[in-house]
């Protein structure tokens, strides 16, 4: 069609700057106000009129200004901090500047050593931190990736390439297969023209574009007279007029939004904030207290006082618990990996294993985003189709009754028209079936393939002599053929198929494709056989149709019957037909057209599920995870797929009604179903949102430019690593490898087993740091002689930290780990059970260090002697305690107990030497203020440490009765 001249345009002559800039300025008002008036529901002339354009395009020199006034086609670069900046952050901590407090005062106290240790925990937290934590800072370049280079233009007349960058408001833009659209078009010609959509609105099928307008409330994935930048030409031509460029375009404001959404804090890091803040509050109040206690009440020195008070901060002060989670969180994200899970920031991997809500995009993530056809439908029976995907591979079946395709001539018919009137071509490459052209045409070749058919053969015993390619307006693809149209062996393959799916790169440069090609007729002589193809909608074929292929009438009501149930189980459906002509017809008219063909069947295909998928999902169901599935397809082909995955699919919210509903309301739906069809990213983002703010903890799982915002805003993001866009994966916390949604629950699997061994690595931290304080705080309030020195704390802070605190990390999960329902989002990270068993063994620490330090001294020891044996007791006693902490509730004895962990058993072995030096080595003694020990008194500790094991294991025993299994 001829776009009609803009009556904006000054005919021939050149307009003057000042024309120009004024007819600019009017052009920006006029699309301000096309905007609210929506591009789509305005004709191509409105549109043309409205942006001062034509059939011409623009010139030149009104290009010139238009880039002056509205900037490149490009997306803005994103905001990036400093490198600087971005380390300094990751001091941005109150436990962190709690343990810098506790390395300056060690140094003012002489021990650069010891203060070296404190500091290196601190910075190498940090340097971890900064090299892992990449949120999504470069999800803008990933979507600028997405638009195109080059695109093709009419520029005064003239037909040019020009880079996408220089696009403006009015450019006229041509588009033809295999090209990605480089701006938001309002298009003004079309033919045939089918657009892939999925990565911007979910839509798994591509959509029929035409340039008729629709309603202006029409949503963004049913806007047919648009094309929207970054999606991609699949089939046919068209011309556009560019409405919108850079930032203002769907894709750019998919950017914004991904750019307006914060970095998120995770549960981890929230809790160990809060848990830091408030040790922090008791560490200071409790040094303040015990110092005015000691120094007004006992009369101690100020001096003797301030070491005491800093041994008391320092042992209170639990040092290693920054890189304690750190290295918990470096392992799982090693396991993961292992799993296909790709961890792009370290928190996350905990935080997944926190999640209650899992919402999940549909194409490519639950399903293969590969259309396949399930079953065909003839006048005869339907006929079940096994494989999933473009791979030749499956066969046929009716009523449970395997089928030979050889020996069936209703399928074999239905196979040929499939593959005979079809514009994709589908070959083997490295093992793996690749599409070019339509994703329904390439299920029709597969189920071709199935058949037998040998596309070559099929092509050159009925070459297509004419064809009327599919459009929206008539909805069906037509093809005319010549030859012998025998029922049998007309270049039928003996094999699967497979061989003419070969690309074969010859001399020539000739390659062999599974997919149909244009003939040049049948050779001379008597005129050959000649027929008609038709494939379309349904509705628009049996329209055309009066019999089925054997001649018998077609009986309407059944077959719209048989369309109804097909629909409603999601399916998409085509519809076959065929029509014999004169003998040597070589043109498609509207006469040939008008005649009545012969109904072959239906093919009915889905994007069919992963069932994998099917099995993730019931396992996070038994694991107390909601899981929800968010689409941009049609609520009837959601739900469908939703009954087949498992969900809860009887009531569908859409995109219309997420708009119309308050935040309550939303709340109240989100809950009562698993299906979300018809969304935009904002609905995307608005669901997530009013999860979280019900208390759930979420995670966003996709693979489309426009799932980038929600995956960002989520507590947690997974990206599809194979098929996912950048933009996708750039914004997510964790990328899966593998693309496979039961990837997701061996990552829950993961991320609950980290969280517990954070929670038993405070388990073993919190109590044996207390009972370090508690010898101190006992002696101070009780007017006696401290058992340990501030140095001595040192010591077994420093040993233990590098050894025992790190053990719990390698813990592998506790049994049932995925039988049990998520935590509550506002559990504690210190509960009521987990704070009872720390006090329980601080006391059971405190009490039996301070009475053996003073039954040392009753028995005539020095008092360099106890301390020595005070800190071998606390020492030994935690090493003791390490393997109780192996377990929350289940006993800790046996084979398992000691080498179920290997790492715990080395490291608390190579603590036994460290002790030995510490008490005989005259450097240790004349450093640490320590002297040899006895036999008795190593009895002692070894006995104390026995008994206090003995004691735990008995609380566990009694939390077992009461049906206890986790703290």
């Amino acid at each position: 069609m001829e776009m009609p001249p803009s009556p904006g345009r000054p005919g021939d002559r050149r307009p003057t700057p000042e024309a120009g800039a004024a007819r600019a300025q009017g052009m920006a008002q006029g699309m301000a106000e096309a905007q609210a008036q929506c591009w789509h529901a305005m004709t191509p002339q409105q549109a043309l009129e409205r942006l001062a354009s034509g059939a011409d395009g623009l010139s030149e020199h009104e290009v010139g200004i238009r880039l002056a006034r509205f900037g490149p086609n490009a997306l803005p670069p994103p905001q990036r901090r400093s490198v600087l900046m971005r380390f300094v952050s990751q001091f941005d901590n109150l436990l962190v500047q709690v343990l810098l407090a506790a390395g300056v005062i060690t140094i003012l106290l002489g021990h650069l050593t010891d203060a070296s240790v404190i500091f290196g925990v601190v910075v190498i937290n940090a340097v971890i931190g900064f090299v892992q934590e990449g949120k999504a800072e470069r999800a803008l370049e990933a979507v600028q990736a997405l638009l195109a280079s080059e695109a093709t233009v009419v520029r005064g007349g003239q037909r040019r390439t020009v880079t996408a960058a220089e696009l403006v408001p009015g450019d006229l833009v041509l588009l033809a297969s295999g090209d990605r659209v480089p701006a938001d078009l309002r298009l003004v010609r079309s033919r045939s023209l089918r657009i892939d959509e999925s990565a911007l609105t979910g839509e798994s099928v591509p959509v029929d574009k035409g340039e008729a307008p629709v309603d202006e409330t029409t949503s963004l994935a049913e806007r047919t007279s648009v094309a929207y930048s970054g999606t991609a030409v699949t089939y046919g031509q068209g011309s556009g007029v560019v409405v919108a460029t850079g930032t203002l375009t769907e894709l750019g404001r998919i950017g914004g939004l991904v750019e307006s959404v914060g970095t998120l804090s995770t549960p981890l890091s929230r809790k160990l904030d809060q848990f830091a803040r408030r040790l922090t509050l008791f560490i200071l109040g409790g040094a303040v207290l015990t110092f005015a206690f000691g120094h007004f009440v006992h009369a101690f020195p100020l001096v003797d006082m301030f070491l005491a008070v800093v041994g008391l901060a320092v042992s209170a002060i639990p040092e290693g618990l920054p890189a304690i989670v750190t290295v918990t969180l470096a392992i799982g994200t090693q396991r993961m990996a292992r799993r296909d899970a790709i961890v792009r920031r370290l928190p996350a991997v905990e935080t997944l294993g926190s999640v209650t809500v899992i919402c999940t995009d549909k194409t490519g993530t639950l399903t293969r985003n590969e259309m396949t056809v399930v079953s065909v439908v003839t006048p005869l029976r339907t006929i079940d189709v096994a494989g999933a995907g473009y791979a030749p591979q499956g066969g046929f079946s009716a009523d449970g009754v395997a089928i030979d395709p050889a020996q069936a001539p209703d399928l074999d018919a239905c196979a040929r028209c499939a593959l005979l009137c079809n514009d994709a071509r589908l070959w083997r490459d490295d093992g793996n079936w690749t599409l070019v052209g339509d994703p329904t045409e390439g299920a029709l070749i597969a189920v071709a393939l199935k058949a037998g058919l040998d596309t070559a053969g099929q092509q050159r015993a009925a070459p297509r002599v004419d064809e009327i390619p599919f459009e929206s307006e008539h909805r069906f693809m037509a093809t005319l053929h010549h030859g012998a149209r025998a029922g049998h062996d007309s270049g039928a393959g003996t094999g699967d198929g497979s061989g003419t799916g070969t690309r074969q790169d010859s001399g020539t440069g000739t390659r062999h494709d599974s997919g149909a090609a244009s003939g040049s007729g049948s050779g001379s002589g008597a005129d050959p056989d000649a027929w008609v193809y038709l494939k379309g909608a349904p509705e628009k074929v049996l329209d055309l149709c009066d019999a089925v292929d054997d001649g018998s009438p077609l009986h309407r009501g059944d077959w719209d019957a048989t369309l109804e149930q097909l629909a409603a189980a999601g399916a998409r459906v085509l519809a076959l037909a065929v029509a014999d002509v004169a003998p040597g017809t070589r043109a498609l008219t509207p006469e040939i057209l008008a005649s009545r063909f012969r109904l072959l069947g239906l093919m009915a295909m889905i994007d069919p599920p992963r069932p994998e998928a099917i099995e993730a999902i019931r396992r996070c169901n038994a694991a107390g995870i909601a899981v929800k599935m968010i689409t941009g397809d049609h609520a009837g082909t959601a739900a469908a797929i939703g009954r087949k995955l498992g969900l809860r699919a009887d009531e569908p919210l859409t995109g219309g009604e997420i708009d119309s509903l308050s935040d309550k309301a939303l709340a109240a739906r989100l809950a009562a179903t698993g299906v979300i069809a018809r969304a935009s990213p904002e609905h995307k983002l608005r669901l997530v949102g009013s999860l979280q703010s019900s208390g759930q903890i979420v995670a966003m799982t996709g693979d489309g430019v426009n799932d980038s915002p929600a995956l960002k805003a989520a507590d947690v993001g997974v990206a599809m690593g194979a098929s996912g866009t950048d933009a996708a994966r750039e914004a997510s916390d964790i990328v899966l490898a593998d693309d496979n949604f039961a990837t997701i629950a061996n990552a829950v699997h993961e991320g609950r087993t980290i969280f517990d061994n954070i929670k038993k690595s405070l388990l073993f931290i919190l109590p044996t740091n207390g009972g370090e304080a508690g010898v101190i705080l006992l002696a101070v309030f009780l007017g006696l002689a401290l058992p340990v020195t501030a140095v001595q704390i040192l010591w077994v802070n420093m040993v233990t930290t590098v050894t025992l605190d790190i053990a719990l990390a390698f813990e592998p999960a506790e049994r049932g780990v995925m039988a049990r329902p998520p935590r509550r989002p506002d559990e504690p990270i210190v509960t009521r059970l987990l704070l009872a068993r720390v006090t329980y063994v601080t006391l059971l620490l405190t009490s039996m260090t301070f009475w053996l330090f003073h039954f040392e001294l009753d028995r005539g020891l020095t008092l360099e002697a106890a301390r020595t044996s005070a800190v071998n007791m606390l020492v030994i006693g935690e090493l003791f305690y390490l393997f109780n902490c192996r377990s929350f509730t289940a006993h800790s004895f046996g084979r398992g107990a000691l080498f179920g962990n290997r790492i715990a058993f080395w490291t608390a072995l190579s603590v036994v030497p460290m002790q030995l030096a510490f008490s005989y080595l005259p450097a240790m003694q004349h450093l640490f203020g320590t002297r040899p020990l006895d036999a008795l008194s190593w009895a002692l500790v070894i006995g104390l440490s026995s008994v206090k094991f003995l004691a735990i294991e008995l609380e566990k025993a009694v939390l077992r009765r009461f049906g206890v299994r986790r703290l």
